[in-house]
């Protein structure tokens, strides 16, 4: 049961991200925010680069979906730490290697909250 509901995530996750990088073709709008108002040297990176942008969509669809899946409290502590994570990537500034790793070490720690999430189940 647990592989099946993994599994499920999983092919819902895959859906969202693809929808999400196919309507974000067009460079002002394929990160998960409007690149058009991007005006700090972060933002302008991850709207300037294919990967960075992929990158951000992923980690936003990832944190909306276990957001959703969470109670009320646990949200909260949730958004605190995202803003947390967008102040540590604020601080990489223009830097794609800094970037890159803040993107792929926020998007580990939403795979685990997942894992860990699911390992409880059932929902």
């Amino acid at each position: 049961m647990d592989k099946q509901r993994d599994h499920s995530f999983g092919h819902h996750l895959r859906l969202a991200l693809l929808i999400a990088i196919t309507a974000g073709s067009v460079p002002a709008s394929a990160a998960s925010f409007d690149c058009n108002r991007a005006r700090l040297p972060d933002e302008q990176a991850i709207c300037a680069s294919r990967q960075l942008s992929e990158l951000d969509v992923e980690m936003s669809v990832r944190y909306q979906m276990l957001t959703g899946l969470v109670a009320m409290g646990t949200r909260g502590d949730m958004g605190d730490e995202q803003q947390s994570w967008l102040s540590a990537r604020k601080k990489c500034g223009a830097n794609q290697a800094c970037l890159l790793g803040a993107y792929r070490s926020r998007i580990q720690t939403l795979k685990d909250e997942y894992a860990h999430l699911a390992s409880r189940g059932p929902f």
